[in-house]
């Protein structure tokens, strides 16, 4: 798909079309739609409950074009280019799920396109609220983009954005592009009283990106929040975790 501003944007469609609405799931940062969601059995598992599943890569991201430029990212440009994928499907109405950065993406998409049926944010807690989106206090963006950009990892081993540079490198993404999106990370506040799809916040226990989901949930008009075990990079692989995507969604 080509976006609004040239980049391509790559999707991939699982299942048929069938009665109920599509199921959009958008990636976190660094990975991509195979690494969050088709290798932990997330697509598995809505396939198998009978649901047209759609995986899209964020600009930057997977098998999407990388441009390097921050004026081409952000969270509200990706939610830009989602909104256009839903135009391009030509659906009424789908159900979308997005993890950490994709959280972010997904919210903003929800608080402004009535489409958007059912939602769940995952991977993202009270910075949602108070940071408007992903938490800059335990990650800050310039730590993140210089670990991203330095020459040999062993140089930055005591960072604590060290393990998203390891996870960079394992899925072979463009650093510098992900620098460019660190760089744009999305902070004006989100109309999250707007949003009228019934929501779930699905988070890990253990996650310290995701701290105090509780007042995320409360921002929401009538979400509801599910604790799962896991860390940030871990909670995906949770046995519980496709299954809770997959309840919440039949409702």
């Amino acid at each position: 798909m080509t976006s609004f501003d040239g980049v391509e944007i790559a999707y991939r469609e699982w299942g048929r079309r069938g009665g109920s609405p599509p199921v959009v799931l958008h990636h976190g940062f660094a990975v991509d739609a195979h690494t969050n969601f088709v290798a932990p059995g997330v697509v598995a598992a809505l396939v198998e409950a009978q649901r047209w599943v759609v995986t899209v890569d964020a600009r930057g991201h997977g098998a999407s074009q990388k441009p390097r430029d921050p004026g081409r990212y952000g969270e509200a440009t990706m939610a830009r280019d989602l909104g256009l994928l839903l135009d391009l499907l030509d659906v009424d109405a789908v159900d979308l799920v997005g993890y950490s950065m994709g959280a972010v993406v997904a919210a903003i998409l929800a608080s402004q396109d009535h489409r958007v049926r059912r939602l769940v944010l995952s991977g993202v807690g009270a910075a949602m609220v108070e940071l408007g989106g992903l938490d800059t206090r335990a990650m800050p963006p310039a730590e993140v983009a210089a670990v991203l950009l330095a020459e040999h990892s062993g140089t930055i081993a005591a960072s604590p954005a060290l393990a998203f540079r390891l996870l960079a490198d394992a899925v072979g993404a463009d650093r510098h592009a992900l620098a460019a999106q660190v760089t744009a990370v999305h902070t004006d506040p989100i109309p999250l009283g707007r949003i009228t799809a019934p929501t779930l916040v699905l988070h890990g226990v253990a996650d310290h990106l995701a701290a105090r989901p509780q007042v995320l949930a409360g921002a929401i008009p009538g979400a509801v929040r599910r604790p799962l075990p896991g860390d940030h990079l871990g909670v995906v692989r949770d046995p519980g975790f496709a299954p809770a995507i997959v309840d919440f969604l039949a409702g």
